[in-house]
């Protein structure tokens, strides 16, 4: 270019055009990518703020999904929470239907006392404790049962057994509150006339107890299934959830054990007296309470990490919006700009087609 010589008027019009054609390059890059500002050259702050945003946006972006993994180990707690509170109710019927069930029962003896010539003993086997009365010849059958009574303390067993005159019989049975079971029997029966062998059985509250202790295992069973991901809320195991890029902002759910050990439930092996079945569904209404107080806390911090998620993903959506008003190209305006740019470059040749017509005219000569 130096070694050619152009006309003032030329130069002028030359530089215009590549001028022109500069600011249509950059429009064309802006209108392909979308963009104002593509790089640090077009504008180094709008460009290094905006990447600071969409830096921001990314990393809590991935936060999203350890948020959303903690909703549901969340969730899934509670869903333990709920079958194992079906589970508590359905033991607290049982302990009622128990303590609405009988448990007495009893051993009648069989043909007519007769009062012997001469005295003689009557031995009543009650288990394996063995208690004897010396009949007279003037004792009728009230004063052989009185007898017997009598001799219960000695072995331990009056707080256990009882023995009455009922319709003409010699009657054992049991007392309220007694989950012994005794077979039972009268040597010398042949001298009194009565037959007795047989068991008292006060067991039968042991149906029961039996459907008890199983639903206590299937709560066992249930807590240790309500795990997500290795994490197991009804268990003891702890969930830390990290709300920003920095983890200055998190919280702490607490786990806690649903077992029935942890709610206070143990197995039952003795329902023999109401009050012991009083003391099971006391434990049971308090396992329900402690149950609706998990279920209370759990929600509350489900609630909290829904609100972070929510808000998280709203933070998002304003750094993308601020990052993208700092470069994103009007397409409009850069579409006028590139048509004005056109229409300025046809007018730029046509200009320098006019400037180098005087140069032209010296070709007339030859």
């Amino acid at each position: 270019m130096s070694d050619i010589s152009l006309t003032a008027s030329m130069r002028t019009n030359l530089l215009s055009l590549q001028n022109t054609q500069s600011l249509m390059d950059t429009t064309q890059e802006r209108l392909s990518t979308g963009k104002k500002v593509n790089s640090a050259i077009d504008n180094p702050s709008s460009y290094y703020t905006a990447q600071n945003l969409t830096n921001r946006a990314s990393d809590l972006e991935s936060l999203l999904d350890s948020m959303g993994q903690g909703i549901q180990t969340i969730k899934a707690a509670n869903e333990g929470i709920e079958a194992i509170t079906s589970f508590v109710q359905q033991a607290k019927a049982v302990a009622n239907t128990a303590r609405d069930t009988a448990i007495k029962s009893e051993v009648k003896s069989s043909g007519t006392f007769e009062t012997p010539a001469t005295a003689t003993d009557i031995k009543l086997r009650i288990g394996d404790k063995e208690i004897t009365y010396n009949v007279k010849d003037s004792d009728g059958l009230t004063q052989v049962v009185g007898g017997l009574k009598g001799k219960l303390n000695g072995v331990g067993l009056d707080t256990k057994v009882d023995i009455v005159e009922k319709n003409g019989s010699l009657v054992v049975k049991t007392l309220d509150g007694v989950s012994e079971q005794y077979e039972v029997s009268i040597s010398s029966a042949e001298t009194f006339g009565l037959t007795l062998n047989g068991k008292i059985d006060t067991a039968a509250r042991n149906e029961s107890i039996k459907q008890f202790n199983d639903i206590l295992t299937q709560i066992d069973q249930l807590a240790a299934d309500a795990s997500y991901k290795g994490v197991n809320l009804l268990k003891g195991d702890d969930l830390k959830v990290i709300f920003n890029e920095d983890r200055s902002s998190f919280i702490e759910v607490k786990g806690d054990d649903a077992t029935a050990g942890g709610l206070g439930l143990t197995a039952v092996e003795d329902w023999s007296t109401n009050d012991k079945v009083e003391a099971t569904i006391t434990a049971v209404e308090g396992a329900i309470t402690e149950l609706r107080n998990m279920a209370s806390e759990f929600g509350n911090n489900y609630s909290i990490v829904q609100t972070r998620q929510d808000f998280t993903e709203n933070l998002m959506n304003v750094l993308t919006e601020g990052a993208d008003d700092l470069t994103l190209a009007d397409m409009n305006e850069e579409s006028a700009n590139m048509l004005a740019l056109q229409t300025r470059q046809q007018l730029g040749v046509n200009a320098l087609s006019l400037a180098s017509q005087s140069a032209q005219s010296v070709l007339s000569l030859f």
